[in-house]
């Protein structure tokens, strides 16, 4: 491997740098093409430049390459054409240590184009007849800190060209940026960055069949904005043979016998095919069923169906709000549940009324299915309550087994439909499974499982000594076992609960983060699952359940991920004053060295779900280690995941305890971790991560940086205007109001303590966020302006809570490194380049 260059000179304004190798591949003959007119459609003549147009991939995927080294004089040589022409493609790959301004020279005496990232930047046409003669030319670039930047120049050489190729390429900085330090070579590792959160080949779902023998396994290659390839590969499950490749994308297991099926549209409906993985036979199934979202019954004699009806709506311009939610577009419209006979092909209503109703579950022999109806209720929170039923499908009798439960999830059947499943809050049941120590309320988010009996209506709270947080995976009906995929901590992990021994078991996987687990239900003898690490993102695995070891099946982003440097992921945990023990994970940068002092980047948890570990969060710790920053990943008190008292301590606070946390760990963090700089701190969240980032600076001045996404100033505003900003007050100011408990709507909010705040602030907002509408930072930002307080404020046009059109977050994410490399690191050039000084 050829050694990195690395230019950090102080040559002066316009210093220039050689570029001293590129990798090359074999050269391609392109020939002149048949003359058939004198001219093209647009009244041009033939040119050897239309050569350099001829399409091949940029980039060095099973093609065959050497690397050129340049002479003492910096050119590059290659062989000339003999006959016809030579098109060569030769690059490097650039990275800045900071924000940089410059100029890439290209000088070369034959006909060539030059490529950033893939897109076209410039085209020289002519040939010359001598070096000296050779124009150059310039194009200049911004080079964002830490990101790589691939250069690709085509060559093309002609047979009648006076001289061989060859090539020169300098770097020139601006003037201001000759000590920022360079790096240039075609071997130059990269560094991980947005784009690798987003594209990339990953597996999305796995599927097995009812009888365990097949695999499904789903992929998506996003491979630029807006585009993406999806294929589904069928296998066998024990020796992954695969046997079809060519899937139809909506293809699906059948539930009862081992069969797929897709849907085609018809100008009558849908009509479904059924394949025999097998023989690969297809067969019709049906034609013309109704064109909406359907489940098959278990017994695959009918189809369920939640037609949807249009709510009234007022004429003209004006609206009646008649309830908090009737603000929310689609509020009005409700749900019910059809039958779908295939042998009668009649669609039968089987629930009507004024309130939605939702299907939970379907007995394994079809003739019952659980459903649940949900009731608005203002008096008390948590302002809405469900009820469960059962309906008989062969006499349409109905039982009620649950009435007016506040905080209900989800249902299913157990195996014999003897029981009921119930995910729902702690305080459930008559807080029959509440576990939150001396706290008298307890956060609903924390989900728990409860086992309801049908015949004696006895509730077990199977999970209230049972720390993770979980959602129902599978009561499997093959081994009667409950499988579970959790909050586990900082990780997502599968567990197994065994009823007669009332045991869990924790399922040794190999990834971090479980997305996706499947199993048959009628022969568990495998599981497939898909998950990520702190390096790798959508593997999935094949888990033998006996001898509990897994196998690799797939790991598409590997070829991808194998380029970048990554940063090495520790877990860092330090106990608080009162004694709890706060997790945390620490990344450091990419050729880390422990004799420097780096700059310092803390998060924390949005909402009250816990920061994971992986790489395909915008926010990941390895982004911002990427940009040559430690970051430290802290669980305060109040998240899910590590038991009921821990997560409790969220309720009612807004702050109080999750603050002491983050500013008694990053404290401890420091002095744990010499390589940190005290004084260079920056600290960043979104959503109530937002509203963290806010209030801290009103309780610290540790932090030199910060930046707030979407996060709330003033608790009463959010707690009034975002579309679940009162719903999502019923866990976090549980049984609080504005006019009952003014102090934790008033004193826990940064805008009435905007007077604290002295560190430079970033605010981030989406101009259409509904959750946390966009007020919430221009409260802050007028009060911070008024006081004279260092504060910017960023408005993402068209985003909603989250910012998903990816051009923007490209820039959303470019705000915010240039915010942290200007308080962080001392440069604000970058910023300044994104944001001129405006004087209104």
């Amino acid at each position: 491997m050829l050694p990195v260059m690395l230019f950090s000179l102080a040559l002066g304004a316009d210093a220039q740098e050689k570029i001293t190798t590129l990798r090359v591949r074999d050269a391609v003959e392109l020939r002149t093409p048949v003359m058939t007119d004198q001219v093209n459609t647009a009244g041009a003549e033939f040119s050897a430049v239309n050569l350099l147009k001829s399409e091949m991939p940029l980039n060095w995927k099973g093609v065959s390459a050497r690397q050129v080294s340049s002479d003492a004089e910096g050119w590059m040589n290659f062989t000339k054409a003999d006959q016809h022409y030579l098109l060569y493609v030769a690059g490097t790959r650039m990275r800045a240590e900071n924000f940089m301004k410059g100029k890439l020279k290209i000088t070369s005496p034959v006909r060539w184009q030059l490529y950033v990232d893939g897109d076209l930047k410039c085209t020289k046409e002519s040939a010359e007849d001598s070096l000296s003669q050779a124009q150059p030319k310039e194009v200049a670039m911004n080079l964002e800190p830490e990101r790589d930047y691939e250069i690709t120049l085509k060559l093309l050489s002609g047979a009648d060209d006076k001289l061989a190729p060859s090539v020169k390429c300098e770097w020139i900085k601006d003037e201001g940026f000759d000590t920022v330090n360079f790096l240039s070579s075609p071997d130059l590792k990269k560094r991980f960055s947005l784009a690798n959160t987003v594209y990339g080949n990953r597996v999305t779902g796995v599927s097995v069949s009812p009888d365990g023998r097949y695999l499904l396994t789903s992929y998506r290659d996003s491979y630029a904005k807006g585009k993406s390839t999806g294929r589904v590969v069928l296998s066998e499950l024990k020796s992954g043979k695969v046997l079809n490749e060519r899937l139809p994308e909506d293809a699906s297991w059948m539930p009862a016998s081992v069969r797929l099926y897709y849907k085609v549209k018809t100008a009558e409906g849908i009509d479904l095919y059924s394949i025999d993985p097998a023989t690969g036979r297809e067969e019709v199934l049906q034609t013309s069923v109704p064109d909406d979202y359907f489940v098959w019954s278990p017994d695959e004699s009918y189809l369920m169906y939640f037609p949807e009806e249009k709510g009234a709506e007022e004429a003209g311009p004006l609206k009646h709000v008649v309830t908090p939610d009737d603000r929310i577009p689609g509020y009005r419209n409700r749900r019910f549940l059809a039958k779908y006979d295939l042998a009668t092909r009649t669609m039968e209503r089987l629930t009507y009324g004024y309130h939605s109703t939702f299907l939970q579950d379907i007995s394994a022999d079809g003739n019952r299915i659980l459903y649940s109806v949900s009731r608005e209720k203002l008096s008390e929170r948590p302002y809405s309550s469900s009820s469960l039923f059962e309906l008989n499908l062969q006499d349409m009798s109905v039982d009620t087994l649950v009435t007016d439960e506040g905080s209900m999830n989800m249902a299913a059947y157990s195996p014999d439909g003897q029981q009921i499943l119930v995910i729902a809050g702690p305080e459930a049941f008559d807080k029959v499974g509440m576990n939150c120590g001396s706290h008298p309320i307890a956060n609903d988010f924390d989900t728990q499982a409860f086992i309801l009996d049908k015949a004696t209506g006895k509730v077990d709270a199977i999970t209230k000594d049972f720390d993770p947080t979980v959602t129902l995976v599978q009561w499997n009906r093959g081994d009667g076992n409950i499988y579970f995929n959790t909050n586990d901590r900082d990780c997502r992990n599968i567990y197994r609960y065994l009823p007669k021994s009332r045991k869990f078991e924790k399922l040794p996987l190999e990834v971090d983060v479980v997305s996706k687990f499947a199993m048959a239900d009628n022969n568990p003898s495998y599981a497939v699952y898909v998950g990520q690490t702190d390096y790798n993102a959508g593997m999935a695995y094949r888990y033998d359940v006996k001898s509990e070891k897994s196998v690799l099946l797939a790991d598409p982003m590997k070829e991808s991920l194998q380029d970048i440097e990554m940063g090495k992921v520790e877990n860092w945990t330090f106990t608080a004053s009162d004694g709890t023990v706060i997790d945390g994970m620490v990344c450091l940068p990419p050729s880390f060295d422990a004799s420097k002092k780096y700059p310092l980047i803390v998060y924390y948890y949005g909402g009250t779900t816990p920061t994971e570990h992986g790489i395909s969060s915008p926010y990941g710790a390895q982004i911002f280690a990427s940009r040559d920053y430690v970051v430290y990943i802290v669980q305060p008190s109040g998240t899910i995941g590590y038991g009921q008292e821990f997560s409790a301590r969220h309720v009612n606070a807004w702050g109080i305890r999750t603050a002491d946390d983050i500013i008694e760990g990053v404290k401890a963090f420091c002095e744990a971790h010499p390589f940190v700089d005290p004084a260079k701190i920056g600290c960043l969240g979104a959503s109530y991560g937002g509203f963290m980032t806010q209030y801290l600076q009103t309780r610290t001045d540790i932090f030199a940086a910060a930046v707030s996404h979407a996060g709330i100033s003033n608790v009463t505003s959010y707690w009034g205007e975002g579309y679940w900003g009162y719903s999502y007050n019923s866990v976090a100011a549980a049984d609080s109001y504005p006019w009952t408990n003014p102090d934790l709507f008033t004193k826990q909010g940064s805008l009435f303590n905007a007077d604290k705040i002295h560190t430079p602030l970033l605010l981030l907002h989406g101009t259409v966020d509904t959750n946390v509408p966009m007020g919430e930072s221009i409260q802050l930002f007028n009060a911070l302006k008024l006081l004279g307080r260092e504060v910017e404020f960023v408005q993402v046009e068209g985003e909603d809570h989250f910012v998903l059109d990816y051009d923007k977050r490209v820039i959303w994410q470019n705000s915010i490194m240039a915010w942290f490399e200007r308080w962080l690191k001392g440069r604000s050039q970058w910023w300044d380049e994104l944001y001129p000084k405006r004087y209104l």
